[in-house]
């Protein structure tokens, strides 16, 4: 296991100036579909639950930059980046979200169940820690049909104080299952910090207690996010080795739309709009003269017209017939299987 770790301003220089555009790009748009999202639900536009990634872009991006696309992902309900960084249409993004029929789960699932075979993103998970022990048997397939994917799972600090998380790290480091368990720490289990909440707040180390590998790193420093991730899932990839990473960034607004965050201190407010990871990247590729001002306006503006054309799809989308609720309980049709609406009799 290893401490806290950043990659300086001047790696820049080392990578493709095509590439960090694209990541910027990336980030920015994640960074506006969220602020559109959080502006549907308070017009009442998008029901259930919806939490944001605002002050994770750095940690999205690169994690996702790290993965094949054939490699599979895992998350909580806290998913709409990842869907968007896995490759997903932000319109069929937005249309879930919106409860539309061309959303990615046909308007059934939301905000909190985003889901994809086709990018391989396997949820959107709303239970807390649901997606480990599923992370985990995805893991044993794969290395049961000896193929090469690796299985990302990401969670929230929270989710490493409940038992699947030392039951999943446990079944994956006995039988050396590839899979990359992902904690974006944000200091905060919705309204606790973690030092209140875990006897060892430095999460990573946890992993020392299934001998897998444990490392921490900055989660606003996106090619630090990227190159450690890449590294623990080459790795799962060639020795079916899993590992722990956790990623250490703020959490900008409240744990969902409607938390004000009332817990959080002004000072630590202004802490996590100080640590900014869409502001620190900007100026750093301006600094490394790898984009101007003018450029990185120009990529903002693309990526708010995305969003744009993601918001008028969703709404343009028709809404699923009640009849359809049942169509995909089951993958196969199972006998007896009951079709009736809470305002049917039962006789």
């Amino acid at each position: 296991m290893t401490d806290t770790i950043e990659r300086p301003m001047p790696a820049l220089l080392d990578e493709d100036p095509e590439t960090l555009r694209r990541y910027y790009h990336d980030m920015v748009l994640i960074r506006r579909f969220e602020e559109r999202a959080a502006q549907g639900y308070t017009q009442a536009k998008i029901g259930g639950y919806c939490h944001l990634n605002l002050g994770e872009e750095a940690t999205v991006v690169g994690l996702l930059a790290a993965m094949r696309p054939t490699d599979y992902l895992f998350t909580n309900y806290r998913e709409h980046g990842y869907a968007l960084a896995k490759g997903i249409e932000p319109g069929r993004v937005m249309a879930e979200l919106y409860g539309r029929t061309t959303g990615t789960s046909k308007g059934w699932g939301g905000s909190m169940h985003l889901f994809d075979t086709s990018s391989r993103l396997l949820g959107g998970y709303g239970i807390v820690g649901g997606q480990l022990p599923l992370a985990v048997g995805a893991a044993l397939a794969v290395d049961y049909r000896g193929g090469d994917d690796v299985v990302v799972c990401q969670m929230g600090d929270g989710t490493t104080n409940i038992g699947a998380f030392h039951e999943s790290l446990n079944i994956a480091a006995l039988w050396r299952l590839p899979v990359v368990f992902v904690v974006i720490n944000n200091n905060l289990g919705m309204g606790t910090t973690v030092e209140r909440s875990s006897a060892e707040p430095e999460l990573f180390r946890r992993a020392a207690a299934y001998r897998m590998p444990g490392e921490r790193v900055d989660g606003t420093d996106l090619l630090a996010v990227r190159d450690t991730a890449r590294r623990l899932i080459e790795q799962a990839r060639s020795e079916g080795t899993p590992a722990l990473l956790e990623t250490v960034s703020h959490r900008m607004k409240g744990h969902s739309v409607v938390d004000p965050a009332r817990y959080r201190s002004e000072a630590e407010a202004a802490e996590a709009r100080a640590a900014d990871p869409l502001t620190r990247f900007r100026a750093d590729l301006v600094a490394a003269g790898i984009i101007d001002d003018d450029g990185a306006d120009a990529l903002e503006r693309s990526a708010d017209e995305e969003v744009d054309a993601a918001v008028a799809f969703a709404e343009s989308s028709p809404h699923p017939d009640p009849s359809s609720l049942f169509d995909h309980t089951y993958a196969t049709p199972v006998r007896g299987d009951s079709r009736r609406l809470p305002a049917d009799p039962l006789f």
